[in-house]
């Protein structure tokens, strides 16, 4: 496949007289087994609507075309538009020329096929907008199931990592809220072109609603983690004493109520039991605003 060849790459480029763009985020994947990798765990079938999210000069397209029934693309720079439509000329590819944060993503799929089921996100993310790009798939899309995704091996550590490690914070928390995660495999940064100044991973994620409903207010919920991982090297009891203004003695009470220990910190809590917590301290938080 020349999409993923250096040589090509760079003569398609100076042909085009197209410049890497720092500012998207642009590092080309040069290495075709790293490719191959990324399909094997995508699980792809026939029915597959796939959703590629910054193809860039399409060396991960070119594959995943012949796997699925329809691949929808979203591409933010314009010089790589013609590039792209020339390399695919093919009924499945469905490109749009916008900003994917700024899209309706459902709305697309549906009006490309609105029996759409197997949605699945691939997609090599920008390092700067990862957790954005991550949290409008997870938060606002009913269609897409799963999320096979590149991103910062830092980042893809945190979003898998589980209680009592050093990785484990707010954001592992949100994303697991709303998907299972797993860590698939580590990308070095020298299989880019240009060479990233860190490590990449690919990771996946299978969505679920299975805690949604056990929360009462979610927007509550998500500030309420980030409040509890705000100092990691602060107990329970002080970060919530700072985040809800609650006098520590009551704090206190409410904590060992749930039985969970005033001094415990954050990263030794799952999930379920932030869940618990939220729950209990937003009827305490409702009381305190009256």
């Amino acid at each position: 496949m020349k999409s993923s060849n250096p040589r090509h790459i760079q003569t398609l480029l100076k042909d085009s007289r197209i410049n890497i763009k720092k500012k998207y985020g642009q590092n080309f994947l040069i290495d075709g087994n790293i490719l191959e990798k990324i399909i094997q765990l995508s699980s792809l079938s026939a029915n597959t609507f796939a959703i590629e999210i910054g193809p860039g000069l399409g060396s991960l397209t070119e594959r995943l075309l012949p796997k699925v029934s329809t691949l929808l693309a979203y591409e933010i720079d314009q010089d790589l538009i013609a590039i792209l439509n020339n390399a695919f000329d093919d009924q499945k590819f469905h490109l749009i020329h916008d900003d994917v944060l700024k899209r309706d993503i459902d709305n697309d799929i549906e009006k490309i096929d609105e029996n759409a089921h197997d949605v699945v996100v691939i997609a090599n993310l920008p390092y700067y907008i990862t957790t954005p790009i991550l949290m409008k798939c997870l938060e606002d899309s009913k269609r897409i199931k799963r999320m096979v995704v590149m991103m910062q091996l830092e980042v893809a550590r945190r979003i898998t990592a589980q209680k009592n490690t050093k990785d484990y914070n707010a954001l592992s928390i949100a994303v697991q809220y709303r998907a299972q995660t797993a860590f698939g495999f580590k990308v070095p940064r020298n299989v880019f072109m240009p060479a990233p100044n860190v490590d990449s991973a690919v990771i996946t994620l299978d969505f679920h609603q299975k805690y949604t409903h056990k929360v009462k207010n979610e927007p509550f919920f998500f500030q309420f983690i980030k409040a509890c991982f705000r100092q990691r090297r602060k107990t329970l009891l002080n970060n919530l004493h700072t985040f809800l203004a609650v006098d520590k003695s009551r704090l206190t009470e409410a904590l060992e109520t749930l039985e969970i220990s005033p001094q415990s910190r954050a990263e030794s809590l799952d999930l379920e039991t932030f869940i618990i917590m939220s729950n209990y301290f937003y009827e305490i938080h409702q009381e305190e605003i009256k």
